[in-house]
């Protein structure tokens, strides 16, 4: 019988995390009080959450939301589908406010998606890093970006995005450390928060926002 894995997307996982966190990890369980058990909806089409994955990468929300847009008003419905997206022509894009870079990596991601290469539903049942290394293969999407895409549309319950500027920030202000944490540093304060590590990134991006 297949392994049931568990997701953020079930309540009672977000809950059952939620407490776990709270029971062994003190300073960080203050901020999940203050915040209370947080709704968590996971979103969507997995070709769309990489193509705003892309999009929004070293942007300020407002400026890749506004990009966002405008990069879905170019398709029917605002949908966005990787053999559009592939035939959709270069000066296009860039009208859109897409950067050359970005549009090269939005041309590899739509080739290989419908040319068949990656088969993006069959990420679904894999493990985390599996889904890592079969999408580093893809241009310009790194470890941040496969971690949104882990959390926001697979509901994964253990991911720690430690190159996340919130999730750092976060955890500088809530464990009152001098600088911003590295890789290694992040990992050995989320020791304790095995298996639920995503539970405690939505917090610390929450924190973070509220300040």
């Amino acid at each position: 019988m297949p392994h049931r894995r568990e997701s953020l997307a079930d309540a009672k996982t977000f809950r059952r995390g939620y407490d776990h966190i709270r029971a062994r990890d003190p300073v960080l369980g203050k901020v999940l009080e203050t915040h209370g058990v947080l709704e968590f909806k996971v979103e969507g089409d997995l070709f769309e959450a990489l193509v705003e994955s892309i999009l929004s990468q070293q942007l300020a929300s407002a400026a890749a939301n506004s990009i966002i847009r405008k990069v879905r008003a170019i398709y029917p419905d605002g949908k966005l589908e990787a053999q559009a997206v592939y035939k959709t022509s270069i000066r296009r894009l860039r009208s859109a406010g897409v950067s050359p870079q970005k549009i090269t990596y939005l041309k590899d991601l739509s080739k290989k998606v419908s040319k068949g290469e990656i088969d993006l539903e069959s990420l679904r049942s894999m493990e985390d890093e599996q889904i890592i290394q079969i999408l580093d293969e893809v241009r310009g999407i790194g470890p941040w970006t496969v971690h949104m895409l882990l959390i926001f549309t697979l509901g994964r319950t253990n991911v720690l995005p430690v190159d996340d500027l919130g999730v750092r920030k976060g955890m500088q202000e809530v464990y009152s450390l001098k600088e911003m944490p590295k890789k290694t540093e992040m990992e050995k304060l989320g020791e304790s928060w095995h298996p639920y590590r995503t539970i405690a990134s939505l917090y610390l991006w929450r924190h973070k926002d509220k300040r």
